[in-house]
């Protein structure tokens, strides 16, 4: 494996790839919007730990959250950033180049 082969294996978006963000990322990717409970839910992950890596991916520019109320019950609603899903498509393909990358030096 040469030296441009192993870059290309560092070059994936290292914010994304964290599992528990590639969750969130995955989860918000299929939909225009959810709310915190559901992403909750879908993920598993704690509130706590939830509402660290949104904090993350807000700061990156990758999601948008939005406060607001569903009668007098506070809501918090989340969604991808065209950034966000542009990143999201970004590490998809780069994951599946390298899938591709190393079925074809497993071939050789």
């Amino acid at each position: 494996m040469s030296d441009s082969d192993l870059r290309r294996l560092t070059e994936v978006d290292r914010l994304i790839h964290e599992p528990a963000r590639l969750l969130i990322v995955t989860t918000l990717y299929m939909v225009e919007q959810a709310d915190f409970l559901f992403v909750l839910t879908n993920t598993g992950l704690t509130k706590g730990n939830l509402s660290a890596h949104l904090s993350k991916l807000e700061g990156a520019g990758y999601l948008d959250i939005h406060k607001t109320y569903r009668g007098k019950v506070p809501q918090t609603l989340l969604a991808l950033t065209p950034a966000g899903r542009t990143a999201f498509e970004a590490y998809r393909k780069q994951l599946k180049n390298l899938y591709l990358f190393s079925e074809g030096e497993e071939g050789s």
